[in-house]
């Protein structure tokens, strides 16, 4: 696990976007093509906006979506399409292909969907976030490192709902879905490299015990430790509670 500590959320994702870039054109030039995975919220925001001015030949990247909620409409400003849409692909040369998810209709049907999408394309990179209480994804604690399905339906706890309330996305916490449609963890650790960013001060105790603490379903993120190509971008608050010299 390799961590990189920025001064600020802006100069993490100027790192941490600049650092997926080149990954992305390391794989294009000995595949041809490359298969991504993209998260969104607060905590993607600088990642993508420099993701957005790197030189890469999107013609050739394939994207899949790393998790959304359970009948939210893509209009509501929360959607997670809605996001990837006017924060990645709208603009972006057009990709190869992505794949968003749908969790307006029949979400077990959907994940059986993209499951099958994705076991087809092997994945290159994924950029995720660390959640307040630790969650990877959507996987919220206790998460359940054992299934293998690549798309799951998953209970968001209230502590997960209560970031999603503070930062802003939805009105009152009574809003917010309690349900969504969430990447596996399993999934998630099949990619060959993994960006994590993870500013703010809010996720300085998520942070320690990430990559601190033992490896636990109730600290979901700290799976992270077991991956060979994982990169985590922090700022100095994210990074406030950790005992190693960085």
């Amino acid at each position: 696990m390799n961590i990189t500590v920025g001064e600020n959320p802006e100069e993490v994702g100027k790192s941490a976007g600049k650092r997926a870039a080149e990954i992305i054109n390391e794989i294009i030039a000995v595949n041809g093509t490359a298969n991504i995975i993209l998260a969104t919220g607060a905590s993607q925001f600088e990642t993508l906006n420099q993701l957005i001015k790197e030189n890469v030949d999107w013609s050739k990247v394939t994207m899949f979506h790393l998790d959304e909620y359970i009948n939210l409409p893509e209009s509501h400003p929360a959607s997670f399409r809605k996001y990837l849409r006017e924060r990645f692909l709208n603009k972006v040369s057009p990709l190869k292909t992505f794949y968003l998810i749908n969790g307006e209709e029949n979400p077990e049907e959907e994940c059986r969907r993209l499951g099958n999408l994705i076991s087809e394309k092997p994945i290159d990179i994924a950029l995720v976030g660390v959640g307040e209480n630790g969650h990877l994804a959507f996987n919220d604690p206790p998460a359940d490192f054992e299934n293998k399905q690549p798309y799951i339906v998953v209970n968001l706890d209230s502590d997960c709902r209560q970031q999603q309330f503070k930062e802003g996305w939805f009105d009152s916490i009574d809003e917010v879905p309690r349900q969504a449609i969430s990447m596996s963890i399993h999934q998630i650790l099949k990619s060959k490299y993994i960006i994590c960013s993870a500013p703010d001060s809010r996720k300085a105790i998520a942070i320690k015990n990430t990559i601190e603490g033992q490896i636990n379903n109730l600290v979901p993120a700290s799976i992270l430790q077991t991956h060979m190509n994982c990169e985590i971008f922090l700022d100095h608050d994210s990074a406030d509670l950790l005992k190693a010299s960085l």
